[in-house]
């Protein structure tokens, strides 16, 4: 994996709903902000959990990542700062379910985010981009800009199944619109030991994908699925909780892999 000179951007993604990529987007970015990082964390699904998970209400937002991607505005303008996360948020609301229908006729459709993204990547050490779960306009625009993907998943059978979707889309997007981009890691995520499918799933992936499955494993935790609710995420709510504990180990380990070395 090579150093990069400015801003870090990973995707969160994953084509299959419901694996925890919003937790995983708004724990790293607060676990890499523990560690001293600068951090933006940019909330590409209309629905906002990214943002509202972060303590933003994405009711109240001025301007958001739907004025990004049509250029009515610059990141600069609409980020807010997520006070107790520790991070910056680039929100998004329902506007951007529109975008997609928008973004369609216009010029550099795939590129837009990146675009903007270029003119504030001087102020992060990492910029994590939560992508709805499909492949969409809005999740070519972060794969498009993006250094690498990072896709939480859970150890169970189907997972695997659409993992090879994912890495298909990966490839693709490397082929044809962004020779930069690559799988950075698989992250084994909402995971209990105790279940014998989940330890078989998680040992075939680390056979199959080596050392792009991360170290670090998130387990199953209460207070993580507990945090949403309070507009915080795990790593803020409840600190000792072994899940925000793991989330902060796992930005540790994001750090290391691009040659950033954590206290």
């Amino acid at each position: 994996m090579p150093t990069f000179a400015m801003s870090r951007i990973f995707c969160i993604a994953n084509q299959k709903g419901g694996v925890g990529k919003t937790t995983t987007s708004v724990n790293l970015a607060a676990g890499l902000a523990k560690i001293g990082q600068r951090v933006l964390l940019v909330d590409l699904d209309p629905q906002g959990n990214a943002t509202m998970g972060s303590g933003v209400d994405k009711r109240n937002l001025g301007t958001s990542v739907y004025d990004v991607l049509l250029e009515a505005t610059g990141i600069a303008s609409a980020r807010v700062r997520a006070e107790r996360a520790g991070y910056d948020v680039l929100g998004a609301n329902r506007e951007l379910a529109g975008a997609e229908i928008e973004l369609v006729n216009l010029p550099q459709r795939n590129e837009r985010l990146g675009l903007a993204l270029a003119q504030v990547t001087a102020d992060y050490d990492f910029v994590l981009v939560d992508c709805p779960p499909a492949l969409s306009l809005l999740t070519l625009n972060g794969l498009c800009c993006a250094h690498g993907v990072i896709v939480p998943m859970q150890c169970e059978y189907f997972a695997l199944e659409g993992l090879t979707d994912l890495v298909n889309t990966i490839k693709q997007v490397h082929a044809n619109l962004n020779p930069g981009l690559q799988l950075i890691g698989l992250l084994r995520v909402m995971f209990d030991a105790r279940i014998t499918l989940q330890s078989q799933v998680s040992e075939q992936l680390k056979m199959h994908f080596g050392d792009k499955v991360f170290n670090t494993v998130i387990p199953r935790n209460v207070r993580l699925a507990e945090a949403p609710s309070y507009g915080l995420p795990g790593v803020v709510f409840d600190p000792s909780s072994k899940g925000a504990l793991a989330f902060v180990e796992f930005a540790r380990e994001v750090a290391g892999r691009v040659g950033i070395h954590s206290a």
